[in-house]
């Protein structure tokens, strides 16, 4: 764990949880497994708030807990897990783009909250669609209902463990932390659930103010409320599944760009066929037969089946080896070597960012010591076609930037200069690891300078939004043009250009935020896929 991974973890679990959380958070990440007792003396907080803390991190996933021999419960946190909040809103934006809004309010609730009941889902995603929608019109659960079970069917949503039901009564203490077991079948298995009902709104202020305070109502039925239907069947965003996803993507675009749409086309219905029965983590995906991929191209590409022979011919013999040849039945069987695309995928980024920011030669020397694997000093000047001293200063500079490594290999046991061969060869995995830390650092700059940002315009901001409330309420009541432009007029013309750059500068360093995210879900793909194989 880096100082940099630490640091960044600190500011997510601030920005999402508060100060408190973040404390215990951190700790537990910098100490590794404790029991209760021993993270309230370590951080000096009270028991009650470190129990919170702990609450709120288990039901989002963030820490793990386990029963040690002893009966002592140790709590352990999820780095990983916390460095994932970065990707929240690519989860929703996926969610969005392959089952509309439904299905992105379904994921974002899920996120926010963790663990919820398929039912209070339906329910919450409901309502606040009706919010959006035209007086008269509401969303019907049974909509809601159905969009939840296809997230379920393609494994985008699945159950949490739960503690399973004993028959025999054990008279014996109860075990000091619960159990959780699930298995494989019922992970996305969805319950029977009859939702009748549609969606409310909000009560406006008018009807609230009408009647008795809030808290002095009666409440009724609170005593005979119908037992909900799944209780204790909790789910949870499957972000397993949305990785998977994004790196279908990302193979699918490489080879658009290297190739043709149609060539990119044929690779993501492959990729479609196989996104179920491949597990996230398989170097390859199932073995796929030429006919089967011929009957499941989308409707519209209106290519015969010599062609899609072709293709695949083209593409299995593509130096990038995306696509292998597996086998000739079924009019040849075709796989897709998921390890050898992020690979190419990582090596294409590491490329890329050598060019930026150390320009084409440099980018060109790189190239060519990726494709010799090992290359003397000399030989470099030879291949790339560049004068010495300028060669010289480019390979000390990207190997003080650890972009490329040196070898020595010694004629002699002595190790002396003179009779040892010094080769350049470039380390993949180490380099990517190396990238993959500057993209944390790059990451926690961001969130900081946007903190930063928006601290120093506070008292604007909240200005603004005040202003903003009276306008919508006046509004509402149906104030004249003339009232609202001189409300308007409360925020002056240079406060309001004011706003206008720090609304520029915060969009521009969230967009920031997103594209270093993909970098790093690039590198962190191929290093676990790289890891998995040794």
């Amino acid at each position: 764990m880096t100082q940099a991974e630490i640091k960044l973890c600190s500011l997510l679990l601030q920005e999402h949880f508060g100060e408190i959380v973040e404390k215990i958070g951190v700790h537990l990440i910098r100490t590794g497994s404790q029991p209760l007792r021993v993270i309230a003396h370590d951080t000096g907080t009270s028991l009650d708030q470190v129990k919170k803390a702990l609450c709120v991190l288990i039901q989002h996933n963030l820490v793990i807990y386990q029963v040690h021999k002893r009966g002592v419960v140790e709590y352990e946190a999820q780095c990983s897990r916390v460095l994932r909040m970065l990707r929240y809103p690519r989860y929703i934006y996926t969610a969005k783009t392959l089952y509309s809004d439904t299905g992105e309010l379904i994921v974002e609730e899920l996120l926010l909250n963790g663990k919820m009941t398929m039912s209070a889902v339906v329910k919450k995603v409901a309502d606040r669609l009706t919010e959006t929608m035209e007086d008269g019109k509401t969303m019907d659960y049974s909509e809601v209902s159905n969009t939840f079970v296809r997230l379920a069917d393609t494994h985008f949503v699945q159950r949490c463990p739960w503690v399973p039901v004993t028959e025999n009564s054990d008279p014996g203490p109860p075990p000091p932390a619960p159990i959780l077991v699930i298995s494989e079948k019922d992970m996305y298995l969805v319950p029977k659930l009859s939702l009748i009902g549609k969606g409310k709104r909000r009560r406006s202020s008018d009807e609230d103010a009408a009647g008795e305070p809030k808290a002095k109502r009666p409440k009724h039925g609170t005593d005979n409320k119908e037992p909900i239907p799944d209780d204790g069947i909790y789910w949870q965003a499957n972000l397993d599944r949305f990785h998977q996803h994004f790196r279908d993507q990302a193979i699918v675009s490489a080879v658009a760009n290297r190739m043709d749409q149609t060539s990119s086309e044929i690779v993501r219905t492959m990729l479609r066929m196989s996104e179920i029965t491949t597990p996230s983590t398989a170097p390859f995906t199932q073995p796929l037969s030429s006919n089967e991929i011929f009957r499941s191209l989308p409707v519209g590409y209106n290519i015969s089946k010599q062609v899609l022979d072709q293709y695949l011919t083209l593409l299995a013999d593509d130096p990038l080896e995306f696509v292998g040849k597996s086998g000739d039945s079924g009019g040849g069987m075709y796989v897709i070597n998921l390890h050898k695309a992020l690979g190419s995928l990582a090596t294409a980024t590491l490329e890329s960012v050598v060019q930026e920011r150390f320009g084409s030669r440099c980018a060109r020397i790189f190239r060519l010591v990726l494709q010799k694997k090992h290359l003397e000093q000399k030989q470099v000047e030879d291949f790339a076609m560049i004068p010495a001293k300028e060669a010289k200063d480019m390979l000390y500079k990207m190997l003080s930037e650890n972009f490329i490594s040196l070898q020595e290999i010694p004629k002699t046991p002595d190790h002396a200069p003179s009779r040892t061969f010094y080769l350049y060869t470039v380390n993949i995995l180490s380099a990517a690891r190396m990238l993959l830390h500057r993209c944390y650092k790059s990451i926690a700059n961001l969130i900081e300078r946007r903190q930063f940002e928006t601290k120093e315009n506070k008292r604007l901001l909240e200005k603004s939004q005040r202003v903003e409330a009276i306008i919508a309420s006046m509004q509402a009541t149906g104030a004249e043009d003339a009232q609202l432009q001189e409300i308007e007029e409360m925020i002056t013309a240079p406060e309001r250009q004011q706003l206008e750059t720090l609304k520029r500068n915060v969009n521009k360093l969230d967009a920031s935020e997103i594209q270093v995210d993909e970098t790093i879900f690039l590198l962190e793909s191929y290093i676990e896929s790289t890891m998995k194989r040794q």
